[in-house]
């Protein structure tokens, strides 16, 4: 039995990454330091390598500042708005799994790809091209994610991340990435995957507050 609000599509980021090679993502410069990068990884051959060290801090890692000044720069919302910064905080927090608050080189990549995917989800179901989606096209996007959720879920959603109805790019990703974490938290916890867990008070507010 597939794991319910799990897998499909973009609920689950398993397949080849989109790369940005030149313009518009490349972000001019390389960092000229030598940080010692905590993921144990080549560069050779690699075009996500001199992008990421463009932003990386001394310790070699991009932290939400870092992020929200990455992807302004890369264009990669192209005509929506930048992220916010509570936006890129959530964005690492879903792959933050070493809890240093930051992003190392491969989970740069994995995050590169998941926004490629959502904005091209987002790009298709706003057939309308309003520049937002509205609640029946979130509805089909979260189908299109894998995700089977209730339509009191689905209505919660829109009541926390709309805006007169409307969802924005920026809160899309935020509620794409919130999806995907605590879908995440939750689903390691469900062993028997059965759809139900028992939680300890504690380690329900780790997960929930981290995102």
């Amino acid at each position: 039995m597939a794991y319910p609000g799990y897998g499909g599509g973009f609920g689950n980021f398993g397949g080849q990454m989109p790369m940005p090679g030149t313009d518009p993502y490349m972000l001019p410069g390389v960092y000229s330091g030598s940080p010692a990068y905590s993921d144990s990884y080549s560069s050779a051959g690699d075009p996500m390598w001199n992008y990421f060290t463009a932003v990386a801090g001394q310790d070699g890692e991009v932290d939400a500042e870092e992020l929200q000044r990455c992807l302004t720069q890369s264009g990669i919302s192209g005509t929506y708005s930048p992220f916010s910064l509570e936006t890129c905080r959530i964005m690492i927090a879903m792959l933050d799994r070493d809890y240093t608050g930051k992003m190392g080189f491969n989970e740069f990549k994995e995050l590169w790809a998941a926004l490629n995917a959502w904005k091209e989800n987002f790009m298709t179901i706003d057939q309308d091209r309003s520049g937002t989606v509205e609640h029946h096209e979130l509805t089909q996007s979260i189908a299109i994610m894998g995700y089977r959720l209730s339509p009191q879920t689905i209505n919660t959603i829109v009541k926390r991340y709309s805006k007169n109805g409307r969802i924005f790019f920026d809160d899309y990703v935020a509620c794409c990435v919130k999806l995907r974490a605590l879908t995440e938290f939750f689903r390691r916890r469900d062993h028997l995957q059965q759809g139900f867990v028992n939680f300890m008070y504690d380690d329900f507010l780790q997960g929930t507050m981290a995102i």
